[in-house]
């Protein structure tokens, strides 16, 4: 899969900021583990990995076994290792944290154990896989709860089939995370390993007609929509509409699988105070951009953005403009010149010569529509359970950001596994599998 990427697409130009830990490396990292007793970590983690089992499997030289420890309850631990805001999760809940003490690099380490266990074209599968069963079920969309839920019940014995409306599967972790973290060849290597498990992906099928879900609902005995977000939100001031202004999923997708121009950057303003502005800014100033700056109507307090990923901005050259609210785009035959921002000073115009929109992505509502009983709550998010991505449809499951309006990879990951293990025995108990 990988190898259907350009080779000269502009991501490559970013480089891994946390490579790869060597052996010696990770197994002395591993061995400062306290290996709590009621371990703060596990409880910080959406998917529940056995953090201190797999840790310590590693500093006994055991990474087959650590991988194992991860993959038992997160298939896309791979991925998980490399994009988790570790800071907030696992690693922010070390104990090491209390006494002042660097923490123990869990991120770091669960990327050694699971990169080193399944690199290569043989990719080890680790986890075992129950008889085939009759069952089968579609996942609409490619993205991390889509591979989860699939990934799981295929390892039950189950037929699962995936259909992406992209060339390329992986959703997010291939399309949107920042080239530093994860770049999508390596996304694409672990789509690769979720297949190897079974799961049959069908890229280049969209589903968004009637037809196409009845047609789902008849073949198959359950319908997982695991679809992300839609497009980008739009700021709807005078002059947005033109050359120039980008919305910042779509400009991400296009660096990190084409080539983009970065020389024609210029001077960036990144409007939006969340963790994509913020990676959209990084991105711009990392490729060579004449200026970056974060535009944002409150003030630093009243981001969503994390603080350690806005230090890191800070230091790769990005700026903060607070409590400016976009008017307009300022045009000169066409060509951006500057944004018009209101502020406590009243109207200002900040020079520019590209801006990028990072406010937020549409809901799939329509696709919602196409199944009988699913409902969509007021902000277009599809109505599930948390805990088995029931819907009001009981042959349709949902999760990740269809259901909760964004969050982290790993929340995704957990939606798919949960619903997935849920399907799974309702089958057993049903004695139909």
């Amino acid at each position: 899969m990988a190898s259907s990427l350009p080779k000269n697409r502009t991501e490559t130009t970013l480089h891994d900021k946390k490579p790869r830990y060597t052996a010696a490396e990770a197994r002395a990292e591993a061995e400062r583990c306290l290996y709590c007793a009621d371990a703060p970590c596990i409880k910080a983690c959406p998917t529940e990995i056995d953090i201190p089992t797999f840790i310590k499997k590693i500093a006994s030289g055991n990474v087959l076994g650590s991988a194992t420890t991860i993959f038992e309850q997160n298939l896309l631990g791979t991925s998980c290792a490399r994009v988790c805001p570790v800071e907030v999760l696992c690693v922010g809940d070390c104990v090491y944290n209390g006494w002042n003490k660097p923490p123990i690099q869990i991120g770091r380490l669960q990327r050694f154990a699971t990169e080193t266990a399944t690199e290569g074209e043989t990719k080890q599968i680790l986890v075992g896989k129950a008889a085939a069963k009759p069952r089968r079920v579609a996942c609409i969309g490619a993205g991390p709860a889509s591979l989860a839920f699939a990934g799981t019940l295929a390892l039950a014995g189950h037929k699962a089939v995936l259909f992406e409306k992209r060339a390329v599967a992986g959703g997010l972790n291939t399309t949107g995370i920042a080239p530093y973290k994860l770049h999508a060849h390596d996304a694409l290597d672990e789509v690769e390993w979720v297949r190897k498990l079974g799961v049959e992906i069908r890229t280049g099928e969209e589903v968004s007609t009637e037809a196409k879900a009845k047609e789902l609902l008849a073949g198959f005995d359950a319908v997982y929509l695991g679809v992300g977000l839609g497009a980008d939100s739009r700021l709807g001031i005078p002059g947005e509409d033109g050359p120039g202004v980008r919305g910042a999923v779509e400009w991400i997708e296009e660096m990190k699988l084409g080539a983009i121009d970065a020389k024609a950057l210029g001077r960036v303003l990144v409007i939006g105070g969340g963790n994509t502005a913020i990676d959209v800014a990084r991105e711009c100033a990392l490729l060579g951009a004449a200026s970056v700056s974060m535009v944002y109507r409150r003030t630093r307090a009243d981001m969503s953005g994390y603080a350690h990923e806005m230090q890191g901005a800070r230091i790769e050259g990005v700026t903060l403009i607070e409590g400016a609210q976009p008017a307009a785009v300022v045009r000169d035959a066409g060509r951006v010149t500057a944004l018009r921002v209101a502020g406590a000073g009243g109207e200002r115009e900040l020079p520019c010569d590209t801006i990028i929109v990072a406010i937020g992505q549409g809901k799939l509502s329509a696709l919602a529509a196409l199944f009988a009983g699913v409902a969509t709550d007021k902000r277009g998010c599809i109505v599930a359970d948390l805990a088995t991505g029931a819907t009001g449809n009981a042959q349709v499951f949902a999760g990740g950001d269809c259901i909760n309006g964004g969050k982290e990879v790993v929340n995704a990951v957990a939606d798919g596994r949960n619903a997935a293990r849920h399907l799974a025995a309702l089958w057993l108990d049903a004695g139909a599998t």
